[in-house]
């Protein structure tokens, strides 16, 4: 299946014109947004003069251009449907809701098949919008598929002030944003579709009847629950800041000095945004805390895609998912994108898998993407598995640098000991941080953290508070992963030598 318009396309209606115009006679729409495609399709057959028939199994066929038009009879049925288009007049546009899943065999498929042979003859095109990508794959080798745009800052205004003015025809509302603030709103609605922007300024103007600048946090929350029930990104609160990461200097001081290069000045001054960093090392030694840090040190959103949520039991949903997701991540930036733990999604890219090359199809276009995309979106990848790793991943182009993420130095874990002291009310000057730091040789960081929260549980239940003699004994009573992961450990220093950079 061939793909037009992959990406942000200027106008929905223009792409499409040219579409039909082109002479393509099979296109398929996989989309949420049914009304919206419809419209498009639509006002395409009005401007160029053609005829618009619509089948749904529930109702059967009818005229699109005209509202309210009657069904004809005896075409609910996906055979009957498909039949009476095939009649249609020459240069029709065809449009069919949530045929494939009626295309599971029998009639109605060897009906399509006949079809499709016969409308580069007729000129009737068929357009099949469906909500999941479920085609069989002899049709898909006859289709092309339109990608319905995500609305920009412009339409997204109208969408703002259409609701408004639907809303207050019913029950008069009372607007007070000022500029500024419908200019955050309508960033942050960004990345949404139609619906779900119209559905959250919906929301917030029912509780009280007021479009204000009070509204920005609701609007923000809105589209977080929004964007984690799609289930492709999670949206992550980021509370954390690099200097709450003990160690890691040569990756702060590299991600210090790209803080501003998404702004408008370094663009002027010739600079291109960073396409990311991969970080691999051992489990526990903070990589996921960067990923959080980063984006709260570039005051960015953070987004967090985990691979294995894309895969779909649908034949293509899987690849459209991932798709979807980085054309989701692309219209809300300027974003980080977290990609944790990547190579449990795309290790079996390196390898013969028993997925009919599912994963190798995944993984190409994450890669593709990661070499050619320009929108400000900064990826940080984190890995612990390198074996698992796809060695394409690790070439030049993919990533601006490659980091090694070790087990905490004795001056670093004395830095962890303090900061997570800290963090629970203690003062880290009151502790003996070199004892502290010797007993944890070894220990991750997060190990570091879990035996200062093991500590402080003991203390609280004994009605007395900890010391340095109980985080020792804490600590010693908890061997280190690294302990019985020893070979492996070895075996991922050993590797990154010459490969990456010490993040340390």
């Amino acid at each position: 299946m061939h793909t037009v318009a992959e990406g942000q396309p200027v106008n929905d209606f223009e792409q499409f014109e040219h579409l039909i115009e082109s002479g393509v006679y099979c296109v398929s729409v996989v989309t949420h947004e049914e009304r919206y495609a419809l419209e498009v399709i639509r006002k395409t057959a009005g401007r160029l003069k053609r005829d618009f028939w619509v089948w749904t199994v529930a109702e059967g066929v009818r005229d699109g251009l005209i509202d309210g038009s009657p069904c004809l009879a005896d075409t609910d049925g996906p055979a009957a449907g498909l039949t009476s288009l095939g009649k249609a007049k020459p240069g029709s546009i065809c449009v069919t809701l949530d045929l494939g899943e009626h295309l599971r065999g029998g009639k109605a498929l060897r009906l399509l098949r006949d079809m499709v042979d016969n409308f580069h003859k007729t000129g009737i095109t068929l357009v099949m919008i469906d909500g999941h990508e479920n085609l069989p794959d002899v049709i898909k080798t006859y289709t092309k598929r339109f990608e319905l745009s995500f609305p920009d800052e412009k339409e997204l205004r109208q969408i703002i002030r259409a609701t408004l003015q639907r809303l207050h025809r019913k029950k008069p509302i009372e607007i007070g944003i000022t500029q500024k603030g419908l200019d955050t709103i309508v960033r942050n609605l960004r990345g949404l579709t139609r619906r779900q922007a119209a559905r959250i300024i919906s929301d917030v103007v029912a509780v009280d009847q007021q479009f204000n600048d009070d509204d920005i946090n609701v609007v923000i929350a809105n589209k977080r629950r929004m964007v984690q029930q799609g289930g492709l990104l999670e949206y992550i609160q980021t509370p954390l800041d690099l200097d709450e990461i003990g160690g890691m200097r040569r990756l702060k001081k590299w991600l210090n000095r790209r803080r501003d290069v998404f702004s408008p000045a370094a663009k002027a001054f010739g600079l291109t945004a960073p396409k990311g960093v991969l970080m691999l090392g051992v489990q526990g030694a903070g990589k996921s805390l960067c990923a959080k840090a980063i984006a709260t040190a570039w005051q960015q959103p953070l987004l967090r895609m985990d691979p294995a949520t894309l895969y779909a039991s649908f034949i293509g949903e899987s690849e459209r998912n991932l798709r979807e997701a980085l054309r989701q991540t692309e219209m809300m930036s300027p974003v980080v994108l977290w990609i944790d733990e990547i190579e449990k999604a795309f290790a079996s890219a390196a390898s013969r898998s028993a997925d009919g090359g599912l994963s190798q199809r995944m993984f190409g276009t994450l890669l593709t993407w990661l070499q050619e995309h320009r929108a400000p979106v900064f990826v940080v990848a984190t890995a612990n598995d390198i074996e698992a790793l796809p060695p394409e991943l690790l070439r030049k182009g993919r990533f601006d640098e490659i980091f090694f993420v070790d087990l905490p130095t004795p001056e670093v874990r004395r830095q962890i000991f303090a900061i997570h002291l800290r963090k629970r009310g203690r003062d880290p000057a009151q502790f003996g941080l070199d004892a502290l730091a010797e007993a944890a040789e070894d220990y991750s960081g997060s190990e570091i953290e879990q035996a200062v929260i093991a500590a402080l549980h003991e203390a609280y239940a004994e009605k007395t508070d900890i010391d340095t003699q109980r985080l020792v004994a804490t600590v010693r009573g908890s061997p280190p992963l690294s302990a019985t992961m020893a070979e492996r450990v070895a075996a991922l220093r050993q590797w990154a030598q010459g490969r990456c950079v010490p993040a340390d």
